[in-house]
């Protein structure tokens, strides 16, 4: 098994692995979305510059211009999006539906997912271990990207999501594509049974247990019904050259942008 980890025995997936995208940004792309679905899906990397990573948290002690810097300059690499979408993120399962943009950035408060019909919208989630979950309805131009911690698997935020796309796109759960994008593996995310437990995974004597987050998603979109899911199988704390680990730096990494968007 590559360095994904081990996938548990109630679920299979096909692994698919982000693409580096050319360019001044460090974009890691969804490979055949952009062609397939008329979207772009992926995730911001470390970048070359080990002095100056491509760190673009906004909630860090660094200097506010030269996070600024990045985000206009990670902005300007999706030219496509004349509007973009973020939120707080609460670690829960509430999910934002968004109609028409308006040009421009958009912060929100609470929210660790964002759904849409709109074209020309960019919904943003930030990630340095979670699991950013992609979901396209490709028959109705539906889109959700959702922010996947343990806390948020548990609460069923991939359920929100899909009921979201259900309700206001008319989509049913076997025309959704799914994709776990890149995230910490289950060999480098050891966890107490009380998180165990809260996913929905056995708890065992010794208290605690590798947990592979993106194994239990799968799970769920199976009972879901939703119809094809896939796997990256880069794990943010043992590729920390290409990307941002919050565990696996003790606290101290940055934070990489999860992206999908319509392309108008």
């Amino acid at each position: 098994m590559s360095d994904s980890g081990r996938w548990g025995p109630r679920s299979s997936v096909s692994i698919v692995d982000e693409r580096p995208v050319p360019g001044p940004v460090p974009l890691w792309e969804v490979p055949g979305w952009r062609e397939r679905f008329g979207v772009v899906a992926g995730v911001t990397g470390r970048g070359d510059n080990p002095t100056e990573p491509f760190d673009l948290g906004l909630w860090s002690d660094q200097p506010v211009g030269k996070v600024m810097q990045r985000w206009r300059t990670f902005r300007a690499a999706l030219p496509e999006f004349n509007a973009s979408v973020l939120a707080h993120q609460v670690h829960g399962c509430e999910v934002a539906w968004h109609t028409d943009p308006s040009r421009g950035w958009h912060i929100m408060e609470g929210a660790d997912g964002h759904a849409t019909s709109a074209k020309g919208l960019l919904m943003l989630i930030t990630v340095a271990d979670c699991v950013p979950v992609f979901l396209v309805a490709p028959a109705t131009g539906a889109i959700a990207l959702v922010h996947a911690g343990w806390r948020g698997t548990a609460c069923g935020i991939l359920s929100r999501a899909v009921t979201l796309l259900k309700t206001h796109a008319s989509v049913h759960s076997h025309d959704i594509v799914m994709h776990c994008g890149v995230a910490i593996s289950g060999d480098r995310y050891v966890v107490g049974n009380e998180v165990l437990s809260a996913v929905g995974q056995p708890v065992y004597a010794s208290g605690h247990s590798p947990l592979d987050l993106r194994s239990v998603l799968i799970h769920q979109a199976k009972k879901l019904g939703i119809g094809d899911a896939t796997s990256s199988s880069f794990c943010t704390a043992t590729r920390r050259d290409l990307f941002f680990s919050h565990r696996g730096s003790g606290g101290t990494d940055g934070r990489m942008v999860a992206f999908l968007g319509m392309v108008p």
